[in-house]
């Protein structure tokens, strides 16, 4: 048997989940199963890592820690 890793972008993954399912020959192993707070988790880092890439590249201004701290 052969083993295959693939990238596939997050709005595809679920089509692409359940074609793999539905095909017999197929075995989908190391599927992570979580729960919403954790996707919710996930999705923020991701988010939030995106925008300290785009700050990197000039593209967005972040916040100072004074600025957060004077939004409270």
């Amino acid at each position: 048997m052969k083993q295959v890793v693939l990238n596939v972008p997050d709005n595809k993954y679920p089509f692409f989940m359940e074609l793999l399912k539905s095909l017999g020959f197929v075995k989908v192993t190391g599927e992570s199963k979580l729960t919403n707070d954790q996707q919710d988790f996930v999705d923020g880092t991701k988010k939030s890592l995106e925008q300290v890439e785009q700050h990197l590249k000039g593209e967005i201004e972040l916040k100072t820690a004074d600025q957060l701290l004077n939004e409270l």
